[in-house]
């Protein structure tokens, strides 16, 4: 007959002992609250980019990217899984930054040397 715990009452009675688990996130938050993988100068929002623009799995961005191990990428998707709405948030407003520059850059004085240096001479 098996007793109340089950056919392994060593292994029940061990679940019910707290267990500390400690994860390295490799992922470091400068005074802007911007997500860096550690040791590195790559943004948190490069990779997940490169996630949502090229549909890349972790192993196509490390073959992207091959100074970022796996872990790094995985732990970089996973901060941004936790924290979606917040980086998803970065992500925005630096691309209505890049807009804004671009349409700074692209004034008409600028353009029009653009083109006189295209014509042939």
């Amino acid at each position: 007959m098996i007793g109340e715990l089950g056919p392994h009452p060593e292994y029940n009675s061990a679940r019910r002992e707290p267990v500390t688990a400690v994860f390295a996130t490799q992922i470091e938050l400068d005074g802007r609250g911007i997500a860096w993988i550690g040791g590195t100068k790559v943004k948190v929002t490069e990779v997940v980019l490169d996630k949502i623009a090229y549909g890349w799995s972790p192993e196509e961005i490390h073959l992207q990217h091959p100074h970022l191990s796996l872990a790094q990428i995985h732990g970089a998707m996973t901060y941004y899984y936790e924290n979606q709405s917040q980086l998803d948030a970065q992500i925005r407003r630096g691309s209505e930054e890049s807009a804004k520059l671009a349409s700074q850059v692209s004034d008409a004085d600028l353009r029009r040397k653009l083109t006189n240096l295209k014509q042939p001479l």
